[in-house]
This record gives C-alpha cells, structure tokens and sequence, in this order.
C-alpha cells in the first residue's frame, strides 16, 4: 500500500486525482493539503510514500517545498505549466504530469513509482544454499554451517562435528554466503559470525570448540565478530 499526500490549491485538483486514483487500490490518499506550508507541517509527524504536488501555489510554491524537504518520498508534480519540468526531474521527481491529467497518464506514473518503490526494497538474505556433493545437490541451511574450510579444489562445510565435501572453491562458496553473516578470518577459513564464542589476537573460538587461526590480511575482522565492550 503506497500512502499518498496532495498538495494543491484548488480543490478541483483533488478531485480529478481522486476520481483517477479510486480504480488503484494500491495507493491510499492519507492527506489533502491546499498549500506547501500546510504539507509541511503535517509531514513533520506524518510519513507518506508519494505526494500529488501543484507547482504554482501562494507563499511558497512547489519546487520551493521540495527543496527544503530533508528526505522526500516519490513525488508526482501535477501542474499547470510545463516549463519546471526539468528542474523537477533535476530534483528527482518521480514524473511530471500537466493538467488536466488523464487516466492514462496519471496509471503510467503510478507504475514508475511501483517500479522505483519494488527497486529501493532490500533484497532478503537466503537462509541457505546448495551444494554440490559427489554427483547430487545438496541443500544447506545457512544457520547450521559453523565453518567452511578450503581443501584443494573442494570445500570442507562444518556443521557442528559434521562435515560435507562440496565440490566447489572456497572463493566461489563465499560469493553465495551472506557478507552480513559470514566473515573470511583466512585464505583456508570462512566462519559463521554466531557461531563465534571467543577471540584472542591470532584465532578464534567455534561453538563446536573448534579454534582457527586468523589470517594477518584479516585480522580487521575480529572487532566485528567479537566487538569490545564500548566498541
């Protein structure tokens, strides 16, 4: 659900995007507002996903709004005047509609707000990989590797005190693992950062009391596994 703000002065503005809007079930009008001034003030407390904005309106007009916003949502600028198209885009404006908008025009705009708004969202980490082991694949939760641990051209993966042959490189299994979850300590080792119990400058200590040498290259990891306290 997008949450959208109008901001224009003439009331039937508002009608003619709400009127296009009642067939995009997706995006609900949160707030009307008839002037910058007033839009301002309502988003000091109140967040919206887009905003409907008229350029020309008294006090402070449109563009003067988006300049002193500190972080804009998406903006659609609905206006009369088509001259302030390019400085809207210069802004970062989602698209520029002129009146009277039609309903072609206005659904074309909402698409590139799905699209920018399905784009800005994190991409979630995988809870697990697969692995190739002798001829089969084999699927791996992430949260049960302890260790990873190169073997010539294949990579030993700990589970606790079990242990799976993957018929892959150290470098290319990396790749697949999360970065926020797993740390490199050696050109030999890549550790799950939970599974990390303890620490001292030149290894560090397994859930499974298995204790690994930290590499010179990647000593700088080791605050972040293990911060100290005020760290």
């Amino acid at each position: 659900m997008l949450n959208a703000l109008i901001v224009d002065d003439e009331p039937l503005a508002h009608k003619v995007i709400l009127h296009h809007l009642a067939s995009h079930r997706d995006v609900k009008v949160v707030k009307q507002c008839y002037n910058a001034a007033e839009a301002l003030a309502w988003l000091a407390s109140n967040r919206a996903d887009l905003i409907f904005l008229d350029i020309n309106m008294p006090q402070l007009n449109g563009m003067d709004m988006l300049k002193v916003m500190a972080n804009r949502p998406q903006v659609i600028i609905v206006s009369a005047y088509e001259e302030f198209a390019l400085q809207g885009f210069e802004l970062d404006v989602t698209d520029y509609l002129l009146k009277p908008v039609s309903d072609a025009r206005l659904t074309s705009a909402l698409d590139r707000v799905r699209q920018r708004s399905a784009a800005s969202q994190p991409i979630p980490a995988p809870k697990e990989i697969v692995i190739k082991v002798d001829r089969e694949l084999r699927k791996v939760s992430l949260r049960d590797i302890t260790y990873l641990e190169a073997y010539g051209n294949y990579v030993k993966v700990w589970q606790g005190d079990s242990m799976l042959l993957a018929n892959s490189t150290l470098k290319k299994l990396l790749a697949e693992l999360p970065a926020q979850a797993f740390s490199q300590i050696h050109k030999s080792f890549v550790v799950r950062n939970n599974a990390v119990i303890g620490q001292d400058s030149d290894s560090v200590l397994l859930n499974n009391q298995v204790r690994l040498k930290v590499g010179k290259s990647f000593k700088g990891v080791l605050n972040r596994l293990l911060p100290l306290p005020g760290q």
